[in-house]
């Protein structure tokens, strides 16, 4: 009875999780034209290395320089900022927003633009407690770690769109 029970959980947990429109994430699928990209992140660090691990598992080769037959992802800018939300009565902050804007570009291989310049921006807000500067400091670089991971997605996801579009035309379709 036990052994029917637990098979029937099972089934009806898989039944949910297939419902609610759970999909596992696959790596991102690009064009030929950009199975070789040069990848050039203005201040370099974790977006970056992040990029390019993320290309990598999706079997791109990333290029040590452009050149024929190689696509230049460019990010010219990527940079973290901070505003004030929310002052206590003691004019202490005691909220924060951390603000990821990152800029970034991508030719193919036969040096047409794939994704004209544009700006991605995400931010997220977080409690100061000023009696833990520590666990602040630590706090902040957590949540910068999460933008950085979230942005590789986005880029990843816009590339992905714009190869679509990019095969759609090909093939005449809209």
């Amino acid at each position: 009875m036990s052994r029917f029970v637990k098979l029937s959980s099972l089934l009806v947990l898989a039944l949910l999780v297939s419902a609610c429109g759970f999909h596992l994430r696959q790596s991102v699928a690009l064009p030929p034209s950009m199975q070789r990209i040069h990848l050039t992140v203005s201040n370099g660090g974790d977006l970056q290395r992040n990029l390019a691990r993320a290309l990598r598992n999706a079997g791109i080769s990333i290029e040590d320089a452009g050149g024929p037959g190689v696509a230049e992802l460019a990010v010219p800018q990527a940079s973290f900022s901070t505003d004030t939300l929310s002052i206590s009565g003691g004019a202490r902050v005691t909220e924060y927003s951390v603000h990821y804007q990152v800029r970034f570009g991508v030719t193919d291989a036969a040096g047409e633009v794939l994704l004209p310049p544009q700006d991605i921006q995400m931010s997220r807000e977080y409690s100061y407690d000023a009696t833990n500067t520590i666990g602040n400091d630590a706090q902040v670089e957590e949540i910068q770690r999460s933008l950085v991971d979230d942005m590789v997605q986005s880029i990843l996801f816009r590339l992905q769109a714009a190869a679509r579009r990019a095969d759609a035309a090909a093939a005449g379709t809209p």
